[in-house]
């Protein structure tokens, strides 16, 4: 299994079109191979000493931390999934604008990565 994860800052009043955006995003993923999903909207984050998640992502008055990963088999279809999820037709029609500004949360302070699980324990 594969596992890229994400940050990303979102205005307060934006939860729902951003779990649209997301909803849209799952349905394109999955047709490449994507197992999984979860978006989860802050609900209890404390400030941190050194760091923490808002400060990640520059997180400013009236946003809050949306921490989302998705599942994949293995790294070579997360990679290989990517660049044709973004030369899919969706990702040209279903998104708004092409350079993100119709999104409900500022792209460019989005954080992710992907990861390798080291441990995985499921009840």
């Amino acid at each position: 299994m594969y596992v890229q994860g994400f940050l990303v800052p979102v205005p307060e009043g934006n939860e729902e079109k951003y779990r649209e955006v997301a909803e849209k995003f799952w349905r394109i993923a999955r047709d490449y191979g994507a197992l999984s999903q979860f978006e989860c909207w802050e609900d209890d984050i404390k400030d941190g000493v050194q760091t923490d998640f808002r400060r990640a992502v520059n997180l400013q008055a009236g946003e809050k931390v949306v921490f989302a990963w998705m599942t994949w088999p293995d790294k070579e279809t997360a990679d290989a999934s990517h660049e044709r999820m973004m030369s899919d037709e969706r990702m040209k029609t279903d998104f708004g604008a092409p350079d993100g500004s119709d999104m409900p949360f500022d792209g460019k302070r989005m954080v992710y990565g992907g990861f390798r699980p080291i441990v995985q324990n499921v009840a």
